[in-house]
C-alpha cells in the first residue's frame, strides 16, 4: 500500500522523523518497505494485519506503538453519532454475503472539483481526482480502511418515494457494466446491489461499482454504501472475474464489521464539507451478531519463555499501552482485550509476537544451538554415489517436482509416485533422442525424490531402464529400497573425469537426414565418417552410424545427420543444400549413394 508521509503526519502533533527514519522502523518492528520516494513509501502490509493496517490510520497506529509517540486522536476511537433514521431507504442483505451493511440518503449535494487539500491528498499516493464525491469515498477508503460506494438518486427506481436496495447472489448470465466501461458476465457464486424496483444492477458488491449509477456532475441526491462482506466469497468472484480493486484488497482480509458505521461518519461528514447536501437518513443492518470482546490471558513468564528473552513487566506493560490494548495487570499476569478492529490478536502467542516485534528481536539473546552428536552422512554420500554409478550406466537424473500451487490441478506437490513424472520426461526426451543420442542408443533416465504414499513418506528411486547388476527387481514399475542403494553406493569409487567447459545449446529446431552409400569392402568407416562430415557444413551437430552391412565385394553405411543453427530456425532447401554437397563429395569418392 502506497502511504503518504504528509498524510501519516495529520495524525501527529510531534513532528515525524524523516522518511527513511520512518521506513526504517517499520521495518525492524512491523513491515517491509518496497519503496521508498520523498514524500510517500510503499508498504508491504502483512496478511494478518491487512484488516487493520491498509490504511494510513493502520499504519499510523504502528508508528506510534514503535516510537512511541502518542496519536493526536484517533478516527476509530471517536464516539458514533446518533444517525438520523428514516423510512424512504430499504436495504435487503443476504446474510450469505453480507456480515453488515450501512447505507444513508444524502440530498441536494453539489458535484464538482474537489478542493485542493484532498486533490493533493490523493494524489500523493497515486490516485486520480475524480470530483468531490467519489474523491471523498477514496479517501475514506485509504484514510480508515473502510471501502464504500455512491451511487445516483435518481438512476435508481423508488415505489412510492421509497428507493429500495437489494443486495442478492446475482443470476447466472447477468451482465453489468463497471464504472472503468468493461462489462462483466456474473455467475451465481458473485454477489450484486440490485434496483429492486427497476430490477438494473448497480454494482458487483464489494468489488466494483455500476456504470449505469455512476456520479457524475449532474448528480444531485446520493445513496451512499458502506458494507461488510465474506471475504472469501469476495476472494472467489475477484479471481474468477480476474477484477481486483482497492476495495476487494481489503473485503477479502476480513475487516471488523464495526468498521462500517465508523467509516459512513467520516464519509458523511467529508460530504457535508465539499459537497453539501443534507443527510436524509441512515439504515444499519447487521445479519452478524456483534462480536464479543475477547479477552486474552498471558503470564510474563510465559513471554519470556516463547521469546527466550528476559524482559520486565513494566516494558511489557508499557508495549500493550503503546499498542492502545485494553489490559489489566495481576503480578506477573496481563489480561489483555483487543480493539475491534485487531482481528488478529486471539490467542497468548499472537500478543507474545506484539511484545517481541515492539522491543525488538535483537533484545532477544543470542543461543548457539547444541548438537549431541555429528549428524550421520553415510545415507547422504550413499545415494549420491549411487546416482553417480547410474550416470556411468548412461543413465540421466531429471527432477520433476511441481510448483506448491499448480496451474493443472491434477500434478499435486505431495506425489505419490515419481512414475508420472519419469514417463512424462521420457516422452519428452524422445522429441529430441535423434540431437543427444546415436541411432540405436536408448534415452534412459532416472530420479530419486521423496514421495507421499497413503502408507507414509519415503524416498523412492524411478529408473526407465534396468541395471543388470541390481537383480531383476529394478526397473520402471518397481520402488528400489534406498537401503540396499546406499550399499550400492558405498562399495562404488566413481570414475574421475576431466573437467570440460560448458557449451550453451540452441533453442531452435533440429532437422534430420540419412544419408547411404556403398564402398569397397574393407573401406574402413572412421574416415568415411570424416569425409561426410567435412562436406556437410557449419550447421551439422551429429553424425552417427546407424547401419552397416556388405554383399557382393561392397559395403554398406548409412548416417544419420543432425542439422541446427544457433541463431534461427533452418529450413528444409537450406538443409538441402548441404546434404547435395555432401553426396557430391560422396560421388567424388566413387562411392555411390544408395
Amino acid at each position: 500500500m502506497k502511504v503518504s508521509t504528509a498524510w501519516l503526519q495529520k495524525y501527529f502533533d510531534a513532528p515525524l522523523p524523516s522518511p527513511k527514519d520512518i521506513a526504517d522502523a517499520l521495518t525492524f518492528h512491523a513491515f517491509e518497505i518496497e519503496d521508498l520516494e520523498e514524500v510517500s513509501m510503499d508498504v508491504k502490509v502483512l496478511p494478518n494485519r491487512a484488516a487493520d493496517c491498509l490504511s494510513h490510520r493502520g499504519v499510523a497506529k504502528e508508528i506510534s506503538a514503535i516510537l512511541n509517540l502518542p496519536l493526536k486522536s484517533d478516527p476509530l476511537r471517536a464516539p458514533i453519532p446518533e444517525f438520523p433514521k428514516t423510512d424512504t431507504l430499504m436495504v435487503t442483505a443476504d446474510p450469505a454475503y453480507t456480515l453488515r451493511h450501512t447505507g444513508a440518503l444524502v440530498r441536494g449535494v453539489t458535484v464538482g472539483p474537489s478542493p485542493e487539500w484532498l486533490k493533493s491528498a490523493l494524489e500523493s499516493v497515486g490516485q486520480r481526482s475524480i470530483n468531490n464525491v467519489v474523491d471523498v469515498l477514496n479517501y475514506v477508503l485509504l484514510d480508515i480502511g473502510q471501502p464504500s460506494g455512491a451511487f445516483d438518486l435518481a438512476k435508481i427506481k423508488d415505489d412510492n418515494g421509497v428507493v429500495k436496495v437489494d443486495i442478492r447472489r446475482a443470476k447466472a448470465g447477468e451482465k453489468i457494466k463497471v464504472l472503468t466501461g468493461e462489462e462483466y458476465t456474473l455467475t451465481e457464486e458473485m454477489f450484486t446491489f440490485s434496483d429492486a424496483v427497476g430490477g438494473s444492477l448497480l454494482d458487483i458488491a464489494g468489488i466494483k461499482g455500476g456504470f449505469s449509477s455512476g456520479v457524475t456532475s449532474e448528480t444531485k441526491d446520493l445513496f451512499i454504501s458502506a458494507g461488510n462482506y465474506d471475504g472469501t466469497l469476495i476472494r472467489k468472484a475477484s479471481q474468477k472475474l480476474k477484477l481486483f480493486t482497492d476495495a476487494s484488497q481489503r473485503f477479502q482480509n476480513r475487516p471488523s464489521p464495526e468498521l462500517t458505521v465508523y467509516g459512513m461518519q467520516a464519509i458523511l461528514s467529508l460530504i457535508k464539507q465539499v459537497a453539501g447536501g443534507e443527510v436524509v437518513g441512515v439504515v444499519d443492518i447487521r445479519n452478524k451478531p456483534q462480536d464479543t470482546p475477547i479477552d486474552v490471558s498471558i503470564t510474563l513468564d510465559r513471554i519470556n519463555q516463547l521469546l527466550g528473552s528476559g524482559f520486565l513487566k513494566e516494558e511489557v506493560a508499557d508495549v500493550f499501552k503503546r499498542l492502545d490494548l485494553s489490559v489489566s495487570i495481576s503480578e506477573n499476569a496481563f489480561t489483555i482485550t483487543p480493539p475491534f478492529e485487531r482481528t488478529d490478536l486471539k490467542i497468548p502467542e499472537d500478543l507474545i509476537e506484539e511484545v517481541g516485534r515492539i522491543l525488538g528481536y535483537d533484545r532477544v539473546p543470542r543461543v548457539e544451538p547444541t548438537f549431541n552428536t555429528a549428524p550421520d552422512q553415510a545415507r547422504y554420500r550413499g545415494i549420491e554415489r549411487m546416482k553417480d554409478m547410474l550416470v556411468e550406466e548412461g543413465f540421466v537424473e531429471v527432477s520433476t517436482q511441481y510448483l506448491a500451487n499448480p496451474l493443472d490441478k491434477t500434478m499435486p506437490a505431495l506425489r505419490p509416485s515419481l512414475e508420472i513424472g519419469v514417463q512424462d520426461a521420457l516422452a519428452r526426451g524422445k522429441q529430441y533422442q535423434s540431437l543427444l543420442l546415436s541411432p540405436g542408443e536408448k534415452l534412459k533416465l532416472f530420479e530419486v525424490g521423496t514421495v507421499f504414499p497413503k502408507a507414509g513418506e519415503y524416498v523412492e528411486l524411478r529408473m526407465t531402464e534396468r541395471v543388470s547388476a541390481w537383480g531383476e527387481g529394478a526397473g520402471t514399475v518397481d520402488n528400489l529400497s534406498i537401503a540396499k542403494l546406499e550399499d550400492y553406493g558405498k562399495d562404488y569409487t566413481p570414475k574421475k573425469y576431466k573437467l570440460g567447459m560448458y557449451q550453451p545449446f540452441s533453442v531452435y529446431p533440429f532437422i534430420v537426414r540419412d544419408i547411404a552409400l556403398w564402398a569397397p569392402e574393407g573401406t574402413d568407416v572412421g574416415p568415411t565418417r570424416s569425409h561426410i562430415m567435412e562436406n556437410a557444413g557449419p550447421l551439422l551437430v551429429r553424425c552417427e552410424l546407424f547401419d552397416t552391412f556388405s554383399k557382393d565385394g561392397r559395403t554398406s553405411y548409412a548416417f544419420r545427420l543432425v542439422f541446427q543453427a544457433d541463431d534461427r530456425t533452418l529450413t528444409d532447401d537450406e538443409v538441402s543444400g548441404w546434404m547435395d554437397l555432401v553426396t557430391k563429395a560422396v560421388t567424388q569418392k566413387n562411392w555411390e549413394v544408395r
